[in-house]
C-alpha cells in the first residue's frame, strides 16, 4: 500500500470543486462575507423575535383597527311620572323600512356587471366610447338596486318614497355598518302592510327605534321639555379603546325642560357591538354584544289633574299659572300659554311646526321667563315693610280718597270717589291704592326693597329648569342711579308700593311670595321633584318678621278679598281661600296693555296649596282685571286640588 504525505498532496483536476480550506489564503478572503451573512441572519431573527413577541400587542392593535368595528347602541331614556305615578313621558316604538347595505352586495355586483356588459356591447355596435366613469357606473348601479326596493315599498304603501344618490353615498361612506332607512316614521297601518306584504327573502325589513311619547300631548309642555337626536357618545370606561373605528346609532338628548335638567338621570346607558369586517368594510362576524340599559325614572311633583286645570283656565289666553305646596315647595302645576303638543316635536321638529309655535309666542315659558310688574299682588309686601319699620299698626285707620298727592302729582285711586276711612284688612280686600301709597311712603323704598328681597323677588328661584330668567328687578335708589342715571323720587316709591313702576318679577316669584304668606316663612325653594313623606328642608326657613297680630291682619285682608272684595270669584262654600288680585299696566312699543294677576292660598287653616296667575292683555281693547280674568283661572286650580285632595 502506498503512503501519501500531506505536503505532497496533488491539486484536484481543473473544473472540480475546490474543498473549503480556511487555512489557505485564498479561502480566508471569504471570511468577512460569511460573518456579514451570519450577522444579517442574526439581526433578522432578532427582529422577527421582537415583532412576534415584544411588539405583539402593537400588531394585534393594528389588526384590530383594520378588521374590527364598534357600533354604539343607545339606551332608552327613563320615564317621567307625575306625583301619583301617572306617565307624563315615555318611549314608543318608531318604525322605519330599512336595509343593510351588506345584504345588497350581490345585487350591487350583478347590476354593475349587467350595466358594464351593456356598455361594452353598445361600444362594440357603435364604435364610440360611452362617456361614463367607472365611479359613476358603480354608483348608478347601486342607486338602481336601491330604487328597485323603493318601488316595491312605494307599491305596498301606496305613496311615493325616495332617497337621493347623495344620501346613499353619505351613508355608504360614513355609516356603512348601520341600516339605511328608506322610509322613516311608518304609521301603524303602514307598518302592518309592510310586514304582511314584503317578500320573505327581501333584504328590506322593518327597523324599530325608540322615540319619546307624551300621552297627555301639550300637558306641562314647557316643564317637561323635549329631546333632539344625537349620536351616542363613547362611554367613559371605553375611552382607552377609542382608536377602534366606531359607528353610532342616533340616541336622544334633552334640549329643554326637565328632559334637559335631568339628562344624566334619564339618559340610558349605551351598549355596543363589535364586528369583524372584510377589506371593503362590510361586517361578517359579530364578536361581542353589550346590551344597552334604560335610564332611571323621574318622579315629578306635578299633579296631572291640577296641571290640566291650570291649562284649562289659561286656554285661549296669554299668561302663566303656578301652584305649589307651601310646606314643601313642591310645584303642583306650572303652566304657560300658549303651549304646544310635545308629540309634534318628536322624533324631530318640523320647520312648519317650529314657525307656528314661534309666531304664537309659544316657546317662551312665561312662568319662569316672563317678567311683569306684579301690580296689587305686591301690596302685602308693602304692608310687611311698613310693619317692619314700625310705621303701621295692624288696624290703623287711614283716609283713602279718590287720589293722593305726592310732590306735584296726584296719584289716583282705582275707584272713584275712594274708600274713606279704612284699615289694612279692608284696604287689601278692596285693593285701595291710596292706602298703600301712604304706608309705602312711610316705609320708604329701602324697607320695601329689602322686604321684597326677603321673599327672593330679586333673583331666580333656582327651580330645576333651564333658562330661568335672572333679570328680575327690585328697584331702589342705587339701582335707579346705575341704570337710569337719575335720583329716586317719592313718586317712584308710590308706584313701587302698588307693584308698578320698575318692579319686574316672574309668576314663579309671585308663587313663592304666596307660599311665604301662606306658611308665614320666607326662604322656601320651589322644586319639581316629588318629596318623600316626612321630608324636612335641608335649608333654612325664616319666619316672617311680624307679630301674630300683624300677620293676622294681612291674612284677614286676603280672606276678605275673597269673601267680599276683588277676589270673589275664588270663593268656595267649603274651602277657605285667602287671595289678592292685581291689575298692572305695561307699555310695550308705547302701547298700553293690561296684566291681570292673582295670588292666594288655601285652606287658610292649614295651607297646602299656593297659587299665582298672570294673564296678559294682547291688545288695548282687552279689559282685563285681576278679579275677573285671573281669579277664575285660580278657582279652577283650587277646585282641582280640592278634588284630588283625598288621594294626596
Amino acid at each position: 500500500m502506498a503512503t501519501h504525505k500531506k505536503g505532497n498532496e496533488t491539486a484536484p483536476p481543473p473544473g472540480k470543486p475546490q474543498p473549503f480550506d480556511f487555512q489557505t489564503r485564498r479561502n480566508r478572503r471569504l471570511i468577512p462575507f460569511v460573518v456579514i451573512t451570519l450577522v444579517g441572519f442574526s439581526i433578522l431573527i432578532s427582529q422577527l423575535f421582537m415583532e412576534q413577541l415584544v411588539n405583539r400587542e402593537e400588531h394585534l392593535e393594528r389588526e384590530k383597527q383594520q378588521t374590527m368595528r364598534r357600533i354604539l347602541l343607545p339606551g332608552p331614556r327613563g320615564n317621567i311620572l307625575d306625583r301619583n305615578g301617572d306617565l307624563l313621558v315615555g318611549n314608543r316604538a318608531r318604525f322605519s323600512a330599512a336595509v343593510f347595505l351588506n345584504s345588497l352586495r350581490k345585487e350591487f355586483r350583478t347590476e354593475y356587471l349587467s350595466r358594464a356588459g351593456a356598455i361594452k356591447r353598445q361600444e362594440a355596435e357603435t364604435g364610440e366610447e360611452v362617456d361614463i366613469s367607472n365611479n359613476d357606473l358603480i354608483w348608478n348601479s347601486r342607486m338602481a338596486v336601491i330604487q328597485y326596493h323603493l318601488d316595491e315599498i312605494s307599491r305596498i304603501l301606496g305613496r311615493p318614497v325616495s332617497i337621493t344618490r347623495r344620501e346613499l353615498e353619505s351613508h355608504f361612506n360614513n355609516r356603512i355598518l348601520l341600516p339605511l332607512k328608506l322610509v322613516s316614521d311608518l304609521s301603524e297601518e303602514e307598518y302592518a302592510r309592510l310586514v304582511d306584504q314584503l317578500p320573505p327573502n327581501s333584504p328590506v325589513h322593518v327597523w324599530t327605534e325608540s322615540a319619546r311619547y307624551y300621552p297627555y300631548g301639550n300637558l306641562a309642555a314647557h316643564t317637561l321639555g323635549y329631546v333632539v337626536s344625537r349620536e351616542v357618545n363613547l362611554p367613559e370606561d371605553e375611552e382607552d379603546n377609542s382608536e377602534l373605528m366606531t359607528f353610532s346609532y342616533y340616541g336622544k338628548v334633552g334640549k329643554a325642560g326637565v328632559e334637559r335638567s335631568f339628562e344624566e338621570l334619564l339618559d340610558g346607558k349605551s351598549g355596543q357591538e363589535v364586528w369583524r369586517v372584510d377589506p371593503q368594510g362590510f361586517q361578517y362576524e359579530r364578536l361581542s354584544l353589550i346590551r344597552p340599559e334604560q335610564g332611571e325614572d323621574l318622579n315629578l311633583s306635578i299633579d296631572v289633574a291640577i296641571q290640566q286645570a291650570a291649562q284649562r283656565g289659561l286656554e285661549g289666553k296669554v299668561g302663566a299659572a303656578v301652584a305649589m305646596n307651601p310646606k314643601t315647595g313642591e310645584v303642583l302645576a306650572l303652566a304657560s300659554s300658549p303651549t304646544y303638543d310635545l308629540n309634534d316635536l318628536t322624533p324631530y321638529i318640523p320647520s312648519d311646526v317650529y314657525r307656528e309655535i314661534d309666531q304664537a309666542g309659544g316657546w317662551l315659558n312665561r312662568a319662569i321667563q316672563g317678567l311683569y310688574p306684579p301690580g296689587s299682588t305686591f301690596k302685602p309686601v308693602t304692608a310687611i315693610a311698613a310693619f317692619r319699620k314700625g310705621v303701621l299698626e295692624p288696624y290703623e285707620i287711614l283716609f283713602c280718597g279718590s287720589s293722593y298727592r305726592v310732590g306735584n302729582r296726584n296719584f289716583p285711586e282705582h275707584s272713584n270717589p275712594g274708600f274713606g276711612e279704612i284699615a289694612l284688612p279692608r284696604a287689601l280686600a278692596v285693593s285701595s291704592n291710596v292706602f298703600f301709597y301712604q304706608i309705602g311712603l312711610r316705609a320708604g323704598i329701602d324697607w320695601i326693597a329689602d322686604t321684597a328681597r326677603l321673599f327672593g323677588m330679586d333673583k331666580p328661584t333656582g327651580i330645576e329648569l333651564p333658562f330661568e330668567t335672572s333679570r328680575e328687578i327690585v328697584p331702589d335708589r342705587q339701582w335707579k342711579k346705575e341704570t337710569q342715571g337719575t335720583s329716586w323720587f317719592p313718586g317712584d316709591t308710590a308706584n313701587t308700593s302698588i307693584g308698578q313702576g320698575f318692579l319686574r318679577v316672574t309668576p314663579l316669584n309671585m308663587a313663592v311670595v304666596a307660599a311665604g304668606l301662606a306658611s308665614g316663612k320666607t326662604g322656601i325653594r320651589p322644586t319639581l321633584v316629588r318629596r318623600d313623606d316626612g321630608w324636612t328642608p335641608d335649608y333654612e326657613l325664616k319666619p316672617l318678621p311680624l307679630t301674630q297680630e300683624e300677620y293676622g291682619s294681612i291674612v284677614e285682608g286676603m280672606i276678605r278679598a275673597v269673601e267680599e272684595g276683588t277676589a270673589r270669584r275664588t270663593r268656595f262654600t267649603d274651602l277657605t281661600v285667602a287671595g289678592k288680585t292685581g291689575t298692572a299696566q305695561v307699555y310695550p312699543d308705547g302701547k298700553a296693555l293690561t296684566l291681570a294677576w292673582f295670588i292666594g292660598f288655601a285652606p287658610v287653616e292649614d295651607p297646602e296649596i299656593a297659587v299665582a296667575v298672570v294673564v296678559e292683555g294682547v291688545s288695548a281693547d282687552d279689559q282685563y282685571h285681576g278679579g275677573t280674568t285671573a281669579a277664575p283661572v285660580a278657582r279652577e286650580i283650587f277646585q282641582a286640588w280640592q278634588t284630588t285632595r283625598p288621594i294626596r
